[in-house]
């Protein structure tokens, strides 16, 4: 087989500022597909494009070139509308938990294809497994059933969506290239335009606990998704979140479900319930309901009746206890006073030091293990009060999830006001 292209001459055009045509990235995702492409050979393209950037055009190119490398579903059979939602992940995200049944009970379908955690931000797949019999394999054919008779699912995406992308995103993990928007951007887009939704809503996290920390690096990529999706017919639009303070009280696996089903109950945290409500609103009005009432379907037991079915569609026991931790250590408030700061990574380093989550993908969690918060900022507490809970297996770990947390909170005199942070900090469409 002759080759059409020469990948040293893709890998200068883009050392040298310049531009990549469509011919040029077809070839260059199958060829690194099967495997013609070499490892070192994309390495120098990645660092190339995470120095000099892509073109917009390009970023569209790359993202359309890895979803051609896979199958793409399709639920136009399913007979409503389909809307997805994608978060960039953070510190106690566990929104998708709540939101997908939400939204879900309006008659919408959610395809929610979900991963797992990796460093300090959480897997939704991990959270859910902490319920006894609950499953994250499903055939298409399962998930079909599921979205129509239930109307949403959670679950773990198949190999076939975008396999040029999973082989890419390991590579791009070990050549310190993981920071480049245009490819953090195809990456995500590549599956979720795969997957087959007709709507996606994104929410792209900033702040201390968030994958992008900067916000203007924040806004750029939620710009450029939003422009991958709209360009392949996916109606997208984003949320720019803000996480520098963890979401919820709860940070792990088993304690995160608990707090979520609080939320379907009408209660939980105010700000879990607050984003909830965001992104449900933004998904229904993309799905063509915007007047739908998501506070009263979250308040009178509707969102809830679905979770149920969902999870017991799954193999799982809505029911069942879930697991709780063998060890905990409490630390307390030092002084009386105002909680004016509580920096989100070094809680979801924590937990993740705790067991919550994983170095390597092949690492196993311990779905009791990680922080439960008995405060938040702007809270007034007193000197001996419980400000968070670490909760482990293994007493072991305390002293270096205490290390993790050292100086990443402060208690100021009674009185002290610290200023509102909006929680949505803008919307991008």
């Amino acid at each position: 087989m002759t080759e059409a292209f020469d990948a040293v001459d893709l890998i200068r055009t883009k050392r040298d500022h310049g531009t990549l045509t469509t011919p040029e990235i077809d070839w260059l995702v199958d060829a690194y597909t099967r495997g013609y492409v070499t490892d070192e050979q994309m390495a120098a393209l990645a660092m190339a494009i995470l120095l000099n950037g892509m073109t917009r055009s390009e970023i569209r190119d790359l993202t359309l070139a890895m979803i051609a490398s896979g199958e793409r579903m399709d639920f136009s059979t399913l007979g409503k509308p389909t809307v997805d939602k994608h978060s960039t992940g953070g510190v106690g995200d566990k929104i998708t938990l709540p939101l997908m049944p939400l939204v879900a009970s309006f008659g919408v379908a959610v395809p929610q294809l979900s991963g797992r955690g990796l460093g300090h931000t959480g897997g939704t797949l991990d959270k859910l497994e902490s319920i006894p019999g609950w499953r994250a394999s499903l055939t298409n054919e399962e998930m079909f059933a599921q979205l129509r008779d239930v109307g949403g699912v959670i679950c773990a995406a198949g190999s076939g969506l975008a396999p040029a992308d999973k082989k890419l995103y390991a590579l791009r993990d070990t050549t310190g290239t993981v920071e480049a928007i245009p490819l953090i951007a195809s990456s995500i887009m590549s599956k979720k335009i795969a997957e087959g939704t007709g709507s996606l809503v994104l929410d792209v996290k900033f702040g201390s606990g968030a994958f992008m920390q900067d916000y203007d690096r924040a806004l750029e990529l939620a710009r450029t998704m939003v422009d991958l999706g709209n360009d392949a017919g996916v109606a997208t639009t984003a949320l720019l979140t803000d996480m520098n303070v963890p979401l919820g009280l709860a940070i792990g696996n088993a304690n995160e479900v608990r707090e979520s089903v609080e939320v379907l109950a009408g209660g939980g945290p105010a700000d879990v319930r607050e984003l909830t409500l965001a992104l449900a609103r933004e998904m229904l009005r993309l799905a063509g309901q915007p007047d739908a009432d998501v506070e009263a379907a979250l308040d009178d037991g509707r969102a809830m009746d679905t979770w149920r079915r969902a999870i017991a569609a799954q193999g799982g026991d809505p029911d069942a206890p879930l697991p709780v931790a063998q060890e905990t250590h409490v630390v307390t408030a030092p002084s009386s006073g105002v909680l004016v700061r509580q920096d989100a990574l070094p809680f979801g380093i924590a937990a993740w030091r705790l067991g919550a989550g994983r170095a390597r993908m092949s690492d196993p969690v311990v779905h009791a293990a990680g922080v439960d918060l008995h405060a938040k900022p702007g809270d007034e507490v007193v000197a001996g009060q419980p400000l968070f809970t670490l909760l482990a297996d293994d007493a072991a770990r305390f002293p270096r999830a205490l290390e993790a947390v050292e100086g990443a909170w402060e208690i100021a005199p009674a009185g002290t006001e610290i200023p509102a942070r909006p929680l949505v900090a803008a919307r991008v469409d």
